[in-house]
């Protein structure tokens, strides 16, 4: 198991460091961690791109390029993430690792240092962005959000969720509407980066070779100008645990050659602490999670009704989506077929050579997260925001330990809340 230690620098703001030196870079990150709400979705996810356009100090984005090609060469990206209801701002940074460069060098302090002034001092006069920087940020957001129809899956995915979830955080979109983005002012988007810097908790990462006391003092003066305030709690996502009635259809028509058919399920309740994560993953893969499922090799391969057909679990929300691509002739047949292997899975019907695949995909997949610095930064941040602290081999260690009849007690609390169709539009 990697070393690890966890610290608090201050009231809500929480540092990870993971040690290891398999890595030739090391990766540095910071998370605001907000609520998903739809006054602030559009301004949140308008913030790290325009923060990300300069600071005080490098006021643009050569002066900026220029200090990270003095790092050797390293990167910043914004970040945007969605985790259950919680919306996720801010950055991770990727540089040569201290072991690979002398030892006069210091990479990790100025990386941090990089971080935090990304942060904490922005390009523009007080109290204000750079206008000219809103307004492209701006410009490019609008693009983004018109952008999502052209990814037509993606596109059937959130429109499910929206449905289904109304009223829910669950089903807004991260980047928010496109009206709401129209409507930003560089007045309010100051004023909800105050309020974020202020109030928000905040999760900050490392991966890399450096001591733990060494990557504690670099993050701390860092970030030493961040508000020493009464931070919010770390916001928890609700979880509706069966459907409210009976089953709800949705659908659109549009100008396209391939259908879409996504199905929504509640799972009787989220999957928060290990045990019941296993139990999921597990689940998920034997249905339809991966190319030995039930519904890739039935639905796909065996009867042919779907280009493709795949399942995936949000954990914290507890819900379940099954996803496919079909021709418009066999929009029945397929759901049919795809509610038949959930019941297969209802009744144990399971066998060994499928459920041996789905136990070796799971643990295998948790064990090669341990190979990619961000999906090892993504599960942290997952583990975060569920209020969890297992590494990944103990939750592969879980997985192990799951028993055929908890997998078969999971599928059967599942229940079909919501239909949605992309179809084609008429002549």
């Amino acid at each position: 198991m990697l070393p690890m230690t966890e610290s608090l620098l201050a009231p809500g703001v929480t540092l990870r460091a993971v040690q290891t030196k398999k890595f030739k870079t090391s990766l540095l990150a910071v998370t605001f961690v907000e609520p998903l709400t739809a006054e602030h979705a559009a301004l949140n996810a308008l913030l790290p791109k325009v923060l990300h356009r300069g600071t005080q100090a490098h006021p643009d984005m050569e002066a900026l390029s220029a200090a990270l090609d003095d790092l050797y060469g390293g990167t910043i990206q914004p970040i945007l993430r969605k985790k259950g209801e919680v919306q996720c701002v801010g950055f991770w940074g990727s540089f040569l690792d201290d072991a690979f460069v002398p030892p006069e060098t210091r990479i990790l302090e100025s990386a941090a240092a990089l971080l935090g002034e990304l942060v904490l001092a922005p390009a523009g006069e007080e109290g204000a962005f750079v206008p000219a920087y809103v307004d492209s940020e701006k410009k490019n957001l609008v693009d983004k959000i018109r952008a999502q129809l052209n990814d037509k899956l993606q596109y059937a995915l959130s429109r499910l969720r929206g449905q289904m979830c109304a009223g829910e955080a669950y089903g807004l979109d991260k980047l928010g509407t496109e009206a709401a983005a129209q409507a930003i002012t560089g007045q309010a988007l100051y004023a909800r980066y105050r309020e974020m810097v202020e109030q928000a908790p905040v999760y900050l990462y490392y991966c890399g070779s450096a001591d733990p006391a060494r990557v504690e003092d670099a993050f701390r003066t860092a970030f030493a100008a961040l508000p020493k305030t009464d931070r919010r709690p770390v916001p928890r996502t609700q979880v509706v645990e069966a459907p409210q009635g009976p089953v709800r259809r949705f659908q659109d028509a549009m100008d396209v050659g391939q259908g879409k058919l996504i199905l929504g399920f509640r799972t009787g309740g989220g999957f928060r602490d290990r045990e019941s994560i296993a139990r999921g993953l597990l689940f998920n893969a034997v249905y339809g999670g991966t190319t030995t499922s039930k519904l890739f090799l039935n639905v796909r391969e065996k009867l042919s009704l779907c280009y493709f057909a795949s399942s995936s679990l949000a954990q914290n929300k507890g819900v379940l989506q099954v996803y496919s691509g079909v021709e418009f002739a066999n929009f029945q047949k397929a759901e049919e077929e795809i509610l038949a292997q959930l019941e297969a899975c209802q009744k144990g019907a399971i066998s060994q050579e499928e459920w041996e695949a789905a136990r070796r995909s799971v643990m295998g997949s948790l064990r090669t997260t341990l190979d990619t610095q961000g999906r090892l930064e993504e599960y942290w941040l997952n583990r975060f925001v569920s209020g969890t602290d297992f590494a990944p081999e103990a939750l592969a260690e879980a997985v192990g330990q799951v028993t055929l009849d908890q997998v078969v007690e999971t599928a059967q609390k599942i229940r079909l809340d919501s239909i949605y169709t992309l179809r084609g539009k008429e002549g």
